[in-house]
């Protein structure tokens, strides 16, 4: 087992005037050693497209989670979806990344347009097997992991883009290959690069998207450590137990909240430097204590934090909001978003005194639950997750 990790993001923007998006995509952790990202794109766009793109990745999914063979999973879909006599292609086409013990690849490709690998931040032309299942023609690949490895699958709605606006066939996959390359390198998140892919193809369509277009990115990358403290224990006879414990742990080292922060001063002996500069008027500032990589305060902050994550899962669109700046919870959100990719949460229990006022919105549930709903958000992103309370 090495070291790597998969970071997974993906987008997706409608058909101009549609309420539904014809493509879907479903990630399954069959499990800790096998995920599998299924992406489809059904025929058409609006409800017929959406519900035979979901119930493609639906079916592929429940097969592949049963632990039956990608091969038997793959041919039982290609001989189940039918073809349209019209049009002469497949209801629902498909591309399937499915990662191994994060050493090797298994791709499948169903008349999606192909898989973009780049390595080392270049286009790199992976083998392709062909296989027949029935009447139709799919491709497999096996491919050895690397670090920085990009896998760029997408629906035609991104090499449609453009069509008789800026391109006269749409933009060619060569050409998003390009794209794609000269941004590689910049070491954005699996999200970011769907983002920004689907994006583009939005602005070729010229706002008024002429099919679905989904992008899912899959970055492979080094696991980093990362944690997180926040409130002080229930019993003040654990602050050195807590302290101690989230010290010893690999990664770097951010503490939320003023109570928090004062013990953890305590415990390394350092001075608590509080700024009053305020890089936005609704996030308090930073604090600073050497030994310690961020310092901040508490549930206010969190809860931006958490506003940015949902954000992150759905449109990402508040991005330029916490991507440059400096404020405590942009900060936070970097960390937690675009570097870690195992995070430790060390959760006190203890009740505030200063949230017991009725008049503030705080109090020890709502602080719960802000760990609760980051927490999932994390997962959803694709993070390790551990929570300890104390």
């Amino acid at each position: 087992m090495n070291d790597l990790c998969a970071d997974i993001g993906y987008k997706s923007i409608n058909h101009h005037g549609e309420q539904l998006c014809g493509d879907h995509v479903d990630i399954v952790e069959r499990d800790e050693n096998s995920t599998v990202i299924i992406l489809a794109d059904g025929l058409g766009s609006g409800v017929k497209a959406s519900i035979l793109s979901t119930l493609t990745t639906k079916i592929l999914s429940t097969m592949l989670s049963e632990g039956l063979p990608l091969e038997e999973c793959v041919g039982a879909i290609a001989a189940t979806l039918p073809v349209c006599s019209v049009r002469g292609v497949a209801y629902s086409t498909f591309s399937i990344i499915h990662l191994i013990n994060n050493e090797t690849a298994e791709i499948i490709q169903y008349d999606n347009p192909s898989v973009i690998l780049l390595r080392n931040f270049q286009n790199y032309n992976y083998p392709k097997t062909e296989m027949r299942i029935g009447d139709k023609k799919i491709y497999k690949s096996v491919i050895r992991l690397q670090e920085d490895d990009i896998f760029i699958a997408m629906s035609d709605g991104c090499t449609h883009a453009g069509i008789g606006l800026a391109f006269n066939f749409g933009w060619k996959l060569e050409d998003i290959t390009t794209f794609m390359e000269s941004i590689a390198h910049v070491g954005y998140t699996a999200k970011t690069l769907a983002t920004v892919l689907v994006d583009e193809c939005n602005r070729l369509y010229n706002d008024k998207p002429g099919d679905d277009a989904t992008a899912c990115v899959v970055r492979i990358r080094k696991r980093v450590p990362m944690n997180l403290c926040f409130g002080p224990p229930a019993s003040h006879s654990d602050n050195e137990r807590m302290m101690s414990l989230f010290f010893s742990k690999e990664g770097k080292h951010i503490v939320c909240g003023g109570t928090t922060s004062s013990i953890a001063a305590q415990y390394l002996g350092k001075p608590l430097r509080v700024s009053l500069k305020f890089e936005r008027s609704d996030v308090p500032p930073v604090a600073e204590i050497e030994g310690v990589d961020l310092v901040t305060e508490g549930v206010i902050t969190i809860n931006k934090v958490l506003a940015y994550a949902k954000d992150y899962l759905e449109e990402n669109e508040l991005y330029d909001q916490w991507s440059l700046k400096h404020d405590a919870a942009s900060q936070i959100s970097r960390l937690l978003f675009e570097e870690a990719t195992d995070i430790n949460f060390f959760v006190g229990q203890a009740v505030n005194p200063a949230h017991q006022n009725p008049d503030l919105p705080i109090n020890f549930n709502v602080k719960m639950n802000l760990v609760k709903e980051l927490s999932e958000c994390l997962k959803r992103m694709g993070k390790k997750i551990k929570v300890s309370y104390f």
